[in-house]
């Protein structure tokens, strides 16, 4: 996994308990027997999740195990309820799945790219009643007060899935990073040599008043599906997107087998994959110059969508833009 990013974790989070019930009674000068006023507990905080749409990691959550909301104080005299304990907030990426790590099941899912979209997960316990509560013809002078209920303490997983409308899928260098540069406000490192792009990124493009997320996913290898280079890490990214762009270089000489390969690697990952809508993208078009590499591209492919394009010259690049906003929800 590269430094600094992280899109699994286990932690375990636990709710506040709530403040125990005030034992207590009236201290009043020419009142010998002032009645009980002992107050309430304060109710322990809760633990919410909540999404910020500008987290793109787990890694601020990771570097901590435990997460506790504040307890609820005990109450006081007089009548005088405690302080309720600080409910636990934690922020996370949208696309975050959170799971019960001693069943696997699915607790909850943040599919929506929603900023502060949230769920409280463990409720903080309740505050114990003060004696003020127990008294009665009989008991005048009860000297007993509830305690507060325990707060909840559950291990969870939390995994991180991008959440974009078109995934870019190729091996490494086929300009997947560039293309996203290019087209988005997105800033991923660019270098002329293999696996520069080591993280997901996601980039957001403009079409009148339209946007459409694009996420370029760290380049496959053969044998990604089954643990080799990176590719294994992060194709669970391409999961969340409703459309794959499969970038096939013109410049490569066996370009033509490049699809084939890919396709390999997602069903074997996860075959679900293949039913996503697809499209081809043949890049580095400025390298074919007869045009050749291009015919043979749309001629193989002649059942999906096909574009050629240039970064260096432009050339294709408002053709995809309109197929990216026709392949979006």
């Amino acid at each position: 996994m590269p430094q600094g990013f992280v899109d699994e974790t286990s932690i375990e989070v636990s709710s506040g308990s709530g403040g125990a019930g005030c034992v207590s009674f009236r201290r009043e000068k020419y009142v010998p027997k002032g009645g009980p006023d002992g107050g309430d507990g304060g109710m322990g905080g809760n633990v919410i999740f909540q999404v910020k749409t500008n987290l793109k990691t787990l890694s601020h959550i990771a570097s901590k195990r435990k997460f506790h909301a504040r307890n609820g104080e005990g109450g006081k005299g007089r009548r005088m309820h405690g302080k309720n304990g600080e409910d636990l907030i934690l922020d996370v990426p949208p696309g975050t799945l959170i799971r019960d790590r001693e069943t696997d099941e699915i607790l909850h899912d943040f599919s929506e790219n929603i900023d502060g979209d949230s769920w409280t997960f463990l409720k903080g316990g309740k505050g114990g009643l003060g004696n003020w509560h127990f008294r009665s013809a009989r008991q005048q002078a009860p000297r007993f007060a509830q305690d507060g209920e325990p707060g909840q303490t559950v291990q969870i997983v939390l995994e991180l899935n991008v959440i974009a409308d078109i995934g870019f899928v190729g091996f490494p260098s086929v300009g997947k990073s560039s293309l996203l540069k290019e087209l988005t406000n997105a800033n991923p490192e660019v270098a002329p040599y293999p696996f520069t792009t080591k993280i997901p990124n996601l980039g957001m493009l403009r079409i009148s008043e339209k946007e459409v997320v694009l996420a370029d996913i760290p380049g496959i290898i053969e044998g990604a599906s089954h643990g080799v280079g990176l590719g294994l890490d992060f194709l669970k990214h391409i999961a969340r997107t409703e459309a794959l762009a499969f970038m096939i270089d013109l410049g490569e000489e066996n370009f033509l087998d490049t699809y084939d390969k890919l396709l390999i690697e997602l069903e074997q990952y996860q075959p679900a994959l293949l039913d996503k809508k697809r499209f081809i993208i043949g890049t580095k078009k400025d390298m074919d110059e007869t045009g050749e590499a291009e015919a043979a591209l749309r001629a193989r492919f002649n059942d999906y969508p096909v574009i050629a394009v240039s970064i260096f010259s432009r050339v294709g690049l408002d053709e995809l833009k309109q197929l990216f906003l026709s392949m979006a929800k």
